[in-house]
């Protein structure tokens, strides 16, 4: 009996590796998480890149398409059927229907494969066959992103951390004042455990709406089926010596630790670990408006991020046999059609510097890291308007709030980021220098071209970093 089962074992096990085998020399798999903060635009990044590979007419810089090599392009079902479907055919509706309206953010982990037949090349191309590329696509939550910077703290340095920043914020006094009544040594008592949280959540709600980024946990923000269980129901409390078991501090930490262990590494390990490409999108723009705190909160968020990642050239037995590492990882400014193009370099510098050491630490492990500004869906046009003697450059789009046409000045970007990073660093409160204004757009109405996908900036630069050169 012990025998079988070994064999067995060993033969589903040889089975499993001539898979793995074929499917890297046959028709590879490469997998591209998007990630990114709260308003990234993580949905309308996923859905203008698949429909523009599904349509290359606008996707002139991604070498395969421009030189006709991407034979063909479809969606199949993606290989995890426990991973619910990203809704790409609903999000596209929403972008270019009748009445264009962005879609619903992400809420939940979703999958989507987009098949891509390829010409051979080079000499021996008539005696080969065309070969396949899947290309599942992986959407997280921003919000959970940065609770994977939890796996390597303890509940009390969470906690520090967490009390050393509210005093600053306006959003916080709800919070502080309630623990101005509480005994973390007393017995726990779940109305005020409950209580605790409630307004904990509270704060990260209005510190998201704030333009923060430090929002942790992330299940506070969108539960789903774990709203109200006890490993959402803790709070940052500041450390007593003096509690013991059954005390209030003692319940929180051991909240925290499960929180950790139960939702926060079965994510990583789930869908982390598997990624071979990296795309991290900012809202750059919105965190400029926000102020110099938002735009330092921002930057420690990027070095957060990327230290989830296990960056690395990914080598063919690694694959196989150790996991796998992210081979290459893009940064990428959204929004870049709120901008006319005279600032496009600028925007491009601010990403850059933003997450310089980020991109040091992923280049240092081997990793290959990009920076740019883009538009995944462009919602506006560019146009120079008379002010005070000279031209500004601005942008015109349908407003998101009253859906009436509107010219748009942001203010100008400096050419040197220090001028922007510095104030942020020495914990500057507002901009001593310009003022930036951000604004809200819809999507323009669209008449597409037959061959042609949405229109955006840059997304064919993007995608050729990423994918190209597997195509």
């Amino acid at each position: 009996m012990v025998l079988s089962t070994m064999a067995e074992g060993a033969v589903r096990g040889l089975d499993s590796l001539g898979n793995s085998v074929s499917a890297q020399f046959f028709e590879p798999t490469l997998r591209l998480g998007v990630t990114g903060l709260a308003r990234a635009g993580k949905t309308v990044f996923i859905t203008s890149l698949v429909a523009n590979l599904l349509n290359r007419g606008r996707m002139l810089q991604l070498d395969a398409a421009r030189s006709g090599r991407i034979d063909s392009a479809y969606l199949q079902p993606q290989p995890d059927d426990t991973v619910p479907r990203f809704a790409y055919e609903d999000h596209l509706a929403a972008l270019t229907g009748p009445n264009p309206h962005w879609p619903d953010s992400t809420r939940a982990v979703s999958e989507l494969r987009l098949s891509l037949t390829l010409r051979p090349t080079g000499l021996l191309a008539g005696l080969q066959s065309p070969r396949r590329l899947h290309l599942d696509i992986v959407d997280y939550p921003g919000e959970w992103l940065l609770d994977l910077a939890l796996l390597d703290k303890t509940y009390t340095q969470w906690s520090t951390e967490v009390l050393t920043r509210l005093p600053a914020r306006q959003s916080a006094a709800g919070y502080l004042q309630l623990l101005t009544s509480v005994d973390a040594a007393v017995a726990h008592d779940e109305p005020q455990a409950l209580a605790l949280a409630a307004a904990f959540t509270a704060y990260l709600q209005a510190a998201r709406e704030a333009g923060f980024y430090d929002c942790t946990p992330g299940r506070f923000l969108l539960p789903g089926d774990l709203a109200g269980s006890p490993v959402l129901t803790f709070a940052p409390l500041a450390r007593d010596d003096s509690a013991g078991r059954g005390s209030l501090w003692r319940e929180m930490e051991r909240r925290f630790e499960a929180y950790k262990a139960k939702v926060v590494k079965p994510f990583f390990r789930d869908h982390f670990t598997k990624i071979d490409r990296q795309v991290v999108l900012v809202d750059a723009l919105s965190a400029i408006h926000s102020g110099p705190q938002a735009v330092e909160d921002l930057r420690h968020a990027m070095g957060d991020v990327l230290a989830a990642f296990r960056p690395g050239r990914n080598g063919f037995l690694t694959s196989l046999l150790r996991g796998k590492r992210v081979e290459k990882i893009l940064f990428a400014a959204t929004k870049a059609d709120h901008l006319h193009h005279q600032q496009h370099p600028q925007m491009t510098a601010i990403i850059e510097a933003l997450t310089r050491a980020a991109r040091d630490r992923a280049q240092f492990a081997g990793a290959e890291t990009a920076a740019l500004a883009l538009a995944s869906l462009r919602a506006t046009t560019e146009e120079m308007r008379p002010h005070e003697g000279s031209d500004l450059p601005c942008v015109r789009g349908r407003l998101l709030s009253t859906g009436r046409q509107a010219a748009f000045y942001p203010g100008a970007l400096p050419d040197d980021p220090a001028q922007l990073l510095a104030p942020a660093r020495q914990g500057a409160t507002h901009w001593l220098e310009g003022d930036y204004q951000a604004m809200q757009f819809a999507p323009a109405e669209l008449q597409l071209k037959p061959g042609d996908g949405p229109p955006h900036i840059r997304l064919d630069r993007a995608a050729e970093f990423l994918i190209g050169d597997r195509l």
